[in-house]
């Protein structure tokens, strides 16, 4: 009986390591039983910064899409800012404008001749859809996305161009084209 209190005291006053909330890169981490070794990190040659398809947008350059590509007309003005692969074939289309949220709202209502739905309200968007959204074969729905850029907090979106005009935009256009142009 002495024997089984002496264990069960020493049971109780051995407390388990805290646990790391996080692991930390280049520190051994320990085992998480005593049984187990201590895994020593063996160093690494430094990996080149990884891009992807879909995080590298296509530059702005003198070949924008034209509407017969994208499949709707564009807001009077709008510059073409950059394209980017959205995945599956599908690739997406940023415009620029000076155009106000509400005009640019607006001139796609008319156009599309659909009322579209606002997504969110600060910073507003504005999601027009254009086509059908095939999950098996699509990795955005086809649609015209109207954001406001200007606020208290935010001049605007940067012209990618260096010294272009607008140096900011107040307006952006997302265009993601019912069919790969």
């Amino acid at each position: 009986m002495f024997a089984v209190t002496l264990l069960l005291a020493a049971a109780l006053t051995q407390q388990p390591p805290a646990p790391q909330p996080f692991p930390r890169a280049g520190v051994p981490q320990p085992p998480a039983r005593p049984s187990e070794p201590v895994a020593t990190p063996q160093p690494q040659a430094p990996a080149a910064p990884a891009t992807s398809a879909a995080s590298t947008p296509q530059a702005a350059s003198d070949a924008a899409p034209g509407e017969s590509q994208l499949g709707v007309q564009l807001y009077p003005g709008a510059q073409f800012l950059a394209s980017y692969d959205a995945g599956r074939g599908q690739r997406y289309y940023l415009f620029g404008t000076t155009g106000s949220f509400v005009d640019v709202v607006t001139f796609y209502r008319t156009a599309l001749k659909q009322r579209g739905d606002l997504i969110f309200d600060a910073p507003a968007t504005h999601q027009f859809d254009i086509g059908r959204f095939r999950e098996e074969t699509m990795a955005f729905p086809p649609s015209v996305t109207v954001k406001e850029f200007q606020s208290q907090v935010s001049q605007g979106y940067p012209n990618p161009r260096p010294n272009g005009q607008p140096a900011r935009f107040p307006t952006v256009i997302q265009i993601v084209p019912a069919t790969t142009p």
